[in-house]
């Protein structure tokens, strides 16, 4: 990889640290804390967003009615998502040991932390809860797909994607065939700067 790609990659890297950092400061601001992974806020705080709540008889009417009608479409994702979410946990198990590829930690991707919210009621904490496990499912999917092709295909795609995966930066260049048998086998187990 080009110095100026991996000078590139590093940069986002970095930001992306200091962006966990400067939402990690949201913390004191919203007056939360967060210990073993339980969130309490400051009594005051509870008070004040429980005042927030708003009613479900209330949320239920002020809801228009294409959210009404399309949310059983939404809902029914939650069991090809559930099935997937098993098929990618047993897979990697199994598989990842056999490889030499660390494992992708699930709790790390999938967060259901937003019960913590009063200001929320039952029904929005359950569409949240919801958001947050197939949006941390396909993160933790993706991970495992991308520790997945760094094994079997390293090679970047001669064409623009749209997304660039945490494993992209260790792929050979498209094109780079001596590059690829030569360095195919160490690619394979480079997995070093996984914590």
């Amino acid at each position: 990889m080009g110095n100026n790609i991996q000078a590139i990659i590093e940069k986002i890297k970095k930001l992306e640290n200091e962006l966990a950092e400067e939402i990690q400061k949201k913390e004191a601001q919203f007056s939360y804390q967060i210990h073993e992974k339980k969130i309490s806020f400051q009594e005051d705080i509870n008070k004040k967003h429980k005042l927030l709540a708003k009613a479900v008889s209330r949320y239920l009417s002020d809801a228009p009615l294409l959210n009404i009608l399309t949310a059983p479409l939404i809902w029914a994702c939650i069991v090809p998502a559930l099935f997937l979410d098993a098929v990618v946990t047993l897979y990697q198990f199994i598989c990842f040991p056999l490889y030499g590829i660390p494992k992708v930690k699930r709790d790390q991707y999938i967060i259901l932390d937003r019960q913590s919210l009063r200001y929320l009621n039952v029904i929005e904490k359950i569409n949240c809860t919801y958001c947050s496990y197939f949006n941390g499912l396909i993160a933790y999917v993706q991970e495992i797909a991308a520790r997945t092709e760094q094994y079997w295909c390293p090679i970047k795609h001669a064409r623009r994607i749209a997304f660039i995966h945490s494993r992209y930066k260790n792929f050979i260049e498209f094109g780079d065939g001596d590059g690829y048998r030569g360095k195919i086998e160490e690619i394979r187990r480079d997995f070093d700067d996984i914590k």
